[in-house]
């Protein structure tokens, strides 16, 4: 610690460095060696020093915030419940926290929703959005590109858009769990959707119909769910009535494949011996299954931090132009399937 309040040139001293360096660092300036970063911030630490973040936005004319806007979860408390969107949540906030960016969540599911965050970021209240919804007719991704807002999606949008997005290969995880029932002998598969007016749920089972026609099996019993637990119950439950020599289930996420699960488990169904259950995402869901869930991993956390990390570059260079990176699914082998 120093005597009296701590200074700029306080923290220059201690670090080694110019009071320029230790400006850009407080300031966010992300073209400062990553070393002489953590110098400065080992410094401002042993010193006390505390940034004037007033000051600070008015020579950057940023807020230090990005909005994280959730539409698609149901509205509030599903939002904590659904492990896709707490692990969303985690990615982008683990990510913000090492720049000195804080996230401000809001949701977005209803039009009322919609216009009260574009009115709220129109007036600059933050830096940019990150947007995450599972709508594929979301009207989010148009109203921020008007608004002059900096935004990045989880997924991409439901038309092409000049837009920054992260996203999965979600055939390619489809593909991977119909290969998986192949190689285990599995010939009267069904497979559980998700809704069908979120991409990704189309191109999930897309991928896994294409691979499994490929494979000589022309027809897919599918029953469509909602991405939870008791969702993926109920379509479980109508395909043993309308299915019932079923011997394998592709399920499009992991709370599904768990609701899937216990009804298996209520019919007397062993798993996997007489059926075999593959699920989405690799979420906590998929090792509290019983057995434990064989599933299609998607790097949730990762994706949600590249998201954040593609924003704040955007911010820094707003001519950048707009990108899309994909992720590659993998197969995570348990004793499901």
């Amino acid at each position: 610690m120093v005597k009296g309040t701590p200074t700029l040139e306080d923290v220059a001293r201690v670090a080694g460095v110019s009071r320029a360096t230790v400006s850009r660092v407080v300031n966010g300036t992300r073209n400062v060696d990553p070393l002489l970063q953590e110098t400065v911030r080992d410094a401002i630490e042993r010193t006390g020093y505390i940034p004037n973040h007033a000051a600070r936005s008015l020579v950057t004319r940023r807020t230090g915030t990005v909005a994280l806007i959730i539409s698609g979860a149901g509205g509030g408390s599903d939002v904590f419940v659904d492990p896709f969107f707490g692990r969303v949540t985690a990615g982008v906030v683990d990510l913000l926290r090492t720049r000195g960016v804080h996230p401000v969540l809001m949701l977005a599911d209803t039009d009322r929703a919609r216009s009260e965050v574009v009115e709220f970021l129109r007036q600059g209240s933050t830096d940019g959005a990150l947007l995450v919804t599972t709508h594929a007719a979301e009207t989010l991704p148009d109203r921020l590109l008007e608004a002059g807002v900096p935004a990045v999606l989880f997924a991409r949008p439901g038309r092409p858009l000049p837009v920054s997005y992260v996203d999965l290969d979600h055939q390619a995880g489809g593909r991977l769990a119909a290969t998986r029932f192949a190689e285990i002998g599995r010939t009267r598969v069904a497979a559980i959707s998700g809704p069908l007016d979120v991409l990704a749920s189309q191109d999930r089972l897309t991928g896994f119909r294409a691979a499994l026609a490929r494979a000589g099996f022309p027809y897919v019993p599918t029953v469509e769910g909602g991405f939870t637990a008791e969702s993926g119950a109920d379509a479980m439950g109508r395909l043993l009535v309308e299915y019932p020599e079923v011997d394998g289930v592709f399920a499009a996420n992991d709370l599904m494949a768990q609701g899937a699960l216990d009804v298996l488990r209520a019919q007397g169904k062993r798993v996997p011996e007489d059926v075999a259950v593959v699920g989405f995402d690799d979420s906590a869901p998929a090792l509290a299954c019983r057995p434990p869930l064989t599933t299609i991993r998607q790097p949730v956390e990762r994706m949600a931090a590249t998201m954040a990390e593609v924003l704040l570059r955007t911010l820094d260079d707003p001519e950048e132009r707009p990108r899309s990176i994909i992720f590659e699914p993998e197969l995570v082998l348990r004793a499901s399937a």
